[in-house]
């Protein structure tokens, strides 16, 4: 006798209708399918056309659904009635909020510009933000970057027109041999996942550097344990070991690189340690054919990496034998720093020789002729099957930027970059510095900026100075102490401004930026200067507006809240003048828009700068009658032109004979266009100019005509940066613009201008004794920023987080399971639960990232797991360094970049009594939302 089944319905009714969008649950930008029934979305699904993720999704992408209904969302805009930080709101109308604003705003733009300090977030549109900021007339904006990974796209850009991540990706297709370093899983994990699934069915070797294994260092085929801050040293002595067996690719440094180029080597020279140049400012190299010195890019010359040229009785040298002097050095030996960096000597030569291996005897030849900027053509395109990663885990440091340089480096020496097999830029990548923008600070009265806030100095005459050497912007950036900060130092504003160093500001205007809880270091002290007053009683930051969805932690400290929508509720530009979805095999752009409208009374915080533009008589954002030019951000993502023919998306334009990609007028349907192609625009590469992109004629032209480029702009990649060597020479005494003398020695050292490795700068201050172990935060994959853990399902993945420690400190502590521990830096203590893990650096402790909540904040109960036992490393880290008795403040940054340095943390420990809830402990903020429900449920369709 049969048993009776259960009539099941395996496959129910998900939608009536589908619409497509783009993921907004970390960085990735996927595309994604929001099946709405009955007009409200059901359900969330990767969207397999997309070229981003292809249908793969994420836990963070299908919990969208939640992140849209969350109980935190912010309901209108809202006043401050009771003291900053306690969270007393009353809701107002979005004309009065807008006129609090203006109110505060107009008198700023009119007398003092720089009095606003405007920076953003997380939030993909910075195009869109800093022209704001550039037609207000401030100098004090930039975005996020400066707290994350400033460091590897500065050295990228500098070294080679490019990094990695959005930048450009592995030849997943091709790659025999993987390292990444420092990577965790947040950041473009699709796609990495993606690609490491293809490596592995193709047999494909992946190597994890990285202090802990978890996520992608898990599944690596070898794990390297390395102490952090050494990953330079680690790096630098691999280039030692090709270097001395002669594994690099000659050919590649000799055509393509500033390897061939003639130095000054005259001591006694006003340019010594810069290049030879010609009368027309051309690089000069030593031909081969002739013997004789010729620019750089002259057709037919072949460059000599052993030229040498002598004049007036000095013998100039090549880039080459500055890099052979440096990197054959002893001291770069792995029996000189396997003890450093916490790995055996055998094991760095061991990788060295696998690099090698892989690199020319499984050498890749694809039969594509192609020709380059000299007029070269070539039948066969020469692939080296080594590529690499890396992402915060080695920008995170105050050695950051050389040490991404070094990485950099080591691409560039095995001819692994833009070459089959290798890393591959992403359009608009490969730019180098001198294609992008110099920063811009020249702020009047009533009038725009003089230009673009961010860029790529040149030398000491780009910096943000006034006449008597002071800082210009609030943030220091484009100073002596951080001369190349491209993404400002977010981090130094709040601390800056309450110092009245270099001034202080009338108004902080943030965009999702949780700067009073894990969006800064020395997160006590910022709550403390956001409250603090003078001696008049008045506020010493006077107004701070701040834009948020959710209610966040941040929300209770300001005076004027502009609420957001949620990614599914608004327009939004993922543009190729910004941040785009581009892959290495074609350019791409793509959109958000409102699949759904919203239930509250919230704008998308780009509609509302819009708005206030508008209001503010911003130039580009008033007609000439001084009436709105644009409706809304989706009016400005159709009809600005950035300059003529180029708009924020590059598909579906208005050419003359039709519809085109790239350059074009403005087309009322180009959204629509969008909206019916699954939200996204892709602009393939031919197939001839896939590769050798900096110097294939097809791939310029290519570029030109989307409009990427003006003109065909070859160039070679830097391993010798020369706008570092003339820091460093001003350094030296040379020059009209002069380093102050504390100056001098820190620059003379970091800013070198071929890649070197130093010890983080904490450990000057720090007594390494007292503190002996390594603290790290990384962010797991379930969750992104502070944004996952207010959300209803990936909470139940990361509800709290304990501090992880490696055997030898947990059998050294006589720790058990449930055990606590205190931490301790030279600035603060937390005491917080632990847990023992084998597979981590014996001298490294780490937690998870943005898990720890305040009471109060994001709806959640005062008893959540995430306010009780959840807690914050950033409880024990400083946005400055221990002061070493000069009266001087010391940025905890890389002396560079400004990129803050989380990753130099250093901290003792002991077993702790188990305190009722993780310490320190914060009174409850009080929510403007108030705490959500029990269960979290709602019935979608019939």
């Amino acid at each position: 006798m049969s048993i009776p089944m259960p009539n099941l319905d395996t496959s129910p009714h998900v939608s009536d209708e589908v619409r497509k969008t783009t993921c907004y649950m970390c960085a990735c930008r996927c595309g994604i399918n929001v099946h709405m029934k009955d007009g409200k979305v059901a359900y969330i699904e990767g969207n397999r056309d997309h070229p981003v993720n292809k249908g793969v999704l994420c836990a963070k992408g299908s919990a969208g659904i939640m992140q849209h209904n969350a109980p935190s969302r912010l309901r209108a805009p809202m006043r401050r009635v009771g003291p900053r930080g306690s969270g007393q709101f009353e809701e107002i109308s979005w004309d009065e909020a807008l006129e609090q604003a203006v109110g505060w705003l107009k008198p700023i733009r009119e007398t003092a510009p720089e009095k606003l300090a405007f920076f953003t977030g997380r939030d993909q549109s910075q195009s869109f933000t800093g022209l704001w900021a550039q037609q207000f007339g401030t100098p004090n904006f930039a975005a996020h970057g400066g707290f994350c990974s400033v460091n590897m796209a500065t050295a990228g850009i500098y070294t080679m027109g490019g990094a990695f991540w959005e930048f450009g990706a592995p030849d997943w297709e091709r790659t025999k041999l993987f390292m990444i370093f420092g990577v965790a899983e947040d950041h473009d994990s699709n796609p990495i996942k993606m690609g490491l699934g293809r490596l592995k069915e193709r047999g494909a070797k992946v190597i994890g550097v990285n202090p802990i294994r978890t996520g992608y260092n898990a599944v690596a085929d070898e794990w390297v344990g390395i102490t952090p801050g050494m990953d330079g040293l680690f790096i630098l002595s691999l280039v030692h070991e090709l270097m001395r067996a002669g594994k690099i690719d000659l050919e590649y440094l000799a055509r393509f690189t500033n390897a061939p180029v003639l130095l000054d080597s005259d001591p006694k020279s006003d340019d010594y340690g810069m290049f030879l140049r010609d009368d027309d400012g051309k690089m000069l190299v030593i031909d081969r054919r002739t013997g004789k010195p010729a620019p750089f890019d002259q057709k037919g010359v072949q460059p000599d990496l052993n030229g040498h040229i002598r004049m007036a009785g000095v013998t100039h040298v090549t880039v080459m034998n500055q890099m052979a002097e440096r990197y054959l050095d002893a001291k770069y030996s792995p029996d000189v720093v396997g003890p450093q960096c916490g790995i055996s000597a055998e094991r760095i030569r061991r990788i060295a020789a696998e690099i090698a291996r892989v690199a020319f005897d499984e050498a890749i030849e694809l039969d594509h002729s192609w020709t380059d900027f000299r007029g070269d053509t070539h039948d066969k395109m020469v692939g080296r099957p080594v590529s690499f990663h890396a992402m915060r885990g080695i920008s995170a440091h105050s050695n950051g930027f050389q040490t991404c340089r070094s990485l950099h480096m080591l691409q560039i020496i095995l001819g692994s970059v833009e070459t089959p097999g290798g890393f591959r830029f992403k359009p608009p990548y490969p730019k180098p510095s001198t294609a992008h923008p110099k920063p811009h600070f020249t702020a009047t009265p009533g009038k725009p900026l003089d230009g673009p806030h961010l860029g790529y100095p040149q030398g000491p005459e780009d910096l943000a100075l006034h006449e008597d050497g002071s800082p210009i912007r609030i943030d220091k950036a484009f100073t002596w102490e951080h001369p190349l900060s491209a993404h400002g130092l977010m981090h130094m504003v709040i601390s800056n401004a309450h110092a009245g160093d270099p001034y202080k500001v009338d108004t902080l205007f943030l965009y999702m930026a949780n700067m009073a809880w894990n969006s800064s270091m020395n997160t006590r002290s910022v709550m403390e200067m956001l409250t603090d007053t003078d001696e008049n009683g008045d506020y010493v930051i006077p107004n701070i507006i701040y834009s948020d969805a959710y209610s966040s932690e941040m929300v209770a400290y300001a005076d004027l809240i502009l609420p957001d929508t949620t990614y599914l509720e608004r327009h939004d530009c993922i543009s190729l003048l910004d941040r785009p979805i581009s892959e290495p095999e074609a350019a791409a752009d793509a959109i958000r828009w409102p699949v759904v409208e919203p239930d509250r009374d919230v704008r998308g915080f780009q509609s509302v700068l819009i708005d206030l533009a508008a209001r503010l008589g911003l130039p580009g954002f008033v007609n000439d009658d001084g009436s709105a030019k644009f409706e809304d951000y989706a009016d400005y993502i159709v009809n600005h032109q950035r300059k003529p023919g180029i708009g924020p998306l590059a598909g579906w334009r208005m050419g003359e004979n039709g519809l085109s990609d790239g350059r074009g007028e403005p087309n009322e349907a180009q959204i629509d266009s969008y909206i019916a192609n699954g939200g996204f625009g892709v602009f393939h590469i031919p197939d001839d100019a896939q590769f050798y992109k900096p110097w294939n004629n097809a791939y310029q032209d290519w570029a030109v005509n989307l409009g990427l480029y003006d003109a065909p702009a070859p160039y070679l990649f830097d391993i010798y940066v020369e706008p570092l060597r003339k820091f460093q020479r001003a350094a030296e005494g040379h020059g009209d613009r002069q380093p102050p003398e504390h100056l001098r020695e820190r620059l003379k050292h970091t800013m070198d201008p071929l890649p070197l490795w130093y010890a983080p700068l904490s450990d000057e201050r720090e007594d390494l004794e007292e503190f002996p172990v390594h603290a790290l935060t990384q962010r797991p994959m379930a969750m992104y920023h502070s944004w996952g853990t207010q959300n209803a399902w990936l909470r139940q993945i990361h509800g709290h987080n304990p501090l992880y420690l490696p055997t030898h400190w947990w059998e050294k502590l006589g720790l058990s399971d449930g055990d606590w521990v205190r931490v301790t830096s030279s600035h603060g203590e937390i005491t917080v639960p632990a847990a023992h893990m084998a597979a981590l650096n014996e001298n490294t402790v780490w937690t998870w990232n943005a898990i720890g909540k305040r009471k109060g904040a994001w709806a959640l109960e005062d008893g959540a797991p995430e306010a009780t036992k959840g807690f914050l490393l950033n409880h024990l880290i400083h946005e400055l360094l221990p002061p070493k008795g000069d009266g001087l403040r010391w940025a905890n940054s890389d002396p560079i970049t400004g990129q803050a340095a989380w990753f130099d943390l250093r901290v003792k420990m002991e077993k702790a009594e188990a305190p009722a809830e993780s310490q320190p402990g914060f009174a409850p903020i009080k929510s403007p939302v108030g705490t959500g429900p029990d269960q979290l449920r709602w019935k979608v369709g019939k």
